[in-house]
């Protein structure tokens, strides 16, 4: 998808500046008693080469500091402000091309006051217009995104609903706590504590299906301490979590997703029981967060049924944060799987 992105930027690209060039040789044809003339259309070739290039060092730079993100009354003054240099930039490497191919022989005539501020307002034009056939391209393409998450995200939340809720887990779960409840009557009221908060959040998205990083800790350390009353001994949990995670915010019941199925087809299948870590990291503004478990994966998939969770997982990040994110599924080595999440700050919806 990214090298089709490309190879139409570059189409459209050449074919715009190259119409530019025909244009223009086509006017200087009609308006000269001379009819075509060589050094005219190399001129006006040479100079849509010219735009083409500065326009495209301008594409990198918006990219670079994220434009397309910024709101309509920030990017217009943004835009008309750079329209205006990058026009006094090209009229001024307009020059040498001028004299090199014989279309300006007087020195004057080039640095004339009218002259510079007539072209370099008409050529602010014709980068403005650029400009707005770029940010409009991408602002269809986002809203395009928007569509298809939304009519995604009904179709996701249900099979993540049916990941989540199984029977199985609700059925252990109640099970758990049917034993503590005459052993110990403290633990079961908090156990039941626990599945009430998986149970509601499992059914409370957020409309933009984000939550805050902490508000998903919880659920997933809710989680876990319930499987540890069925597991006992059996499962360890480990936590290392960097300060700086409070301020992301990741699609809700994600992690917890990707704990249950460490569980699930990991530790479950164990007879020795394991453990299960989660870690995050936050570098460059990109929150990273690991979940190891104890087991293997069998030619690069769990053992078993792996469930709607990780094609879920999948689809939610691409739809949220397009190619900026990253899901990987791998053996650590022999005694553990690393599955790990890279996401960054905002998603492309937001």
């Amino acid at each position: 998808m990214v090298d089709n992105k490309k190879r139409l930027y570059w189409i459209l690209q050449i074919s715009g500046w190259a119409s530019y060039a025909i244009l223009q040789t086509l006017i200087s044809v009609m308006a000269s008693e001379q009819g075509f003339g060589w050094r005219r259309t190399i001129f006006f070739i040479a100079e849509a080469s010219l735009f083409l290039f500065i326009t495209h060092i301008f594409r990198l730079y918006l990219k670079r500091r994220k434009w397309i993100r910024l709101s309509i009354p920030r990017l217009i003054p943004r835009v008309l402000l750079a329209s205006g240099l990058l026009a006094v930039v090209a009229y001024f490497f307009r020059i040498p091309l001028g004299f090199i191919t014989g279309r300006t022989t007087i020195m004057d005539t080039a640095f004339n006051p009218d002259q510079v501020l007539g072209l370099s307002i008409v050529y602010m034009v014709f980068f403005f217009l650029w400009s707005v056939f770029y940010f409009t391209y991408h602002f269809i393409e986002q809203y395009n995104k928007s569509l298809k998450y939304e009519a995604s995200m009904v179709e996701i939340e249900l099979n993540n609903l049916k990941s989540q809720l199984n029977p199985h887990f609700i059925f252990n779960a109640l099970n758990s706590i049917r034993a503590l409840v005459d052993e110990n009557p403290k633990k079961s009221k908090q156990a039941i504590n626990q599945l009430s908060n998986i149970l509601r959040n499992s059914l409370a998205y957020e409309k933009k299906g984000l939550t805050k990083f902490e508000d998903e800790l919880r659920i997933v350390k809710d989680y876990l301490s319930l499987e540890s009353v069925r597991f006992e001994e059996r499962l360890k949990t480990d936590f290392s979590i960097h300060p700086d995670s409070a301020g992301f915010r990741v699609p809700p019941l994600m992690i917890q997703t990707l704990v249950e199925n460490g569980v699930k087809h990991g530790i479950s299948k164990l007879t020795e029981g394991g453990v299960v870590q989660l870690r995050t990291f936050v570098e460059d503004n990109r929150l990273r967060i690991q979940i190891r478990n104890s087991g293997q994966l069998v030619n690069g998939v769990r053992k078993g049924k792996a469930g709607l969770g990780i094609a879920n997982t999948v689809q939610r990040l691409k739809l949220l944060y397009g190619d900026d994110a990253s899901f990987r599924m791998v053996n650590e080595n022999d005694s553990f799987v690393l599955t790990e999440i890279v996401i960054p700050q905002n998603p492309h919806t937001a």
